[in-house]
């Protein structure tokens, strides 16, 4: 598999995490990357870092963020947008390093709770979107 540093994905995330007010995630510690012949059905995928990183190498949470070309660059940018969302989504609260699954007790994260955050955002963003 082949992948390459997204720094226009990262742009965007930035531009997200401002907008949504998604103030947990600091998006020094996320990394964008673009995989090239992945073999997944998913548009894109988010890997988190587990706490033993933290408690024994002494690393800091990281995540980061795969969007996988074939697929994710035929989206319409708005589906980009919701995509990106998505995988924002899944970082808890705590910006542990841990992901949220797809539903719990206190969240979930589905088309319509993607569709709901995308609806809130103000201005030209959502605009564009």
């Amino acid at each position: 598999m082949k992948y390459a540093l997204a720094p226009e994905i990262k742009k965007q995330i930035i531009v997200l995490v401002k907008e949504l007010k998604f103030t947990h995630v600091k998006t020094s510690q996320i990394h964008c990357i673009r995989s090239f012949d992945a073999k997944t059905r998913a548009y894109a995928r988010i890997w988190g870092m587990s706490r033993l990183f933290k408690e024994v190498a002494g690393l800091e949470p990281n995540y980061i963020i795969e969007v996988i070309s074939k697929r994710f660059d035929k989206l319409s940018e708005r589906e980009k947008m919701k995509t990106l969302i998505h995988e924002l989504m899944h970082i808890p609260k705590t910006f542990s390093g841990a992901l949220l699954s797809h539903r719990g007790p206190h969240h979930a994260i589905n088309d319509r709770e993607v569709e709901r955050i995308l609806m809130s955002l103000r201005g030209a963003l959502r605009n564009t979107y």
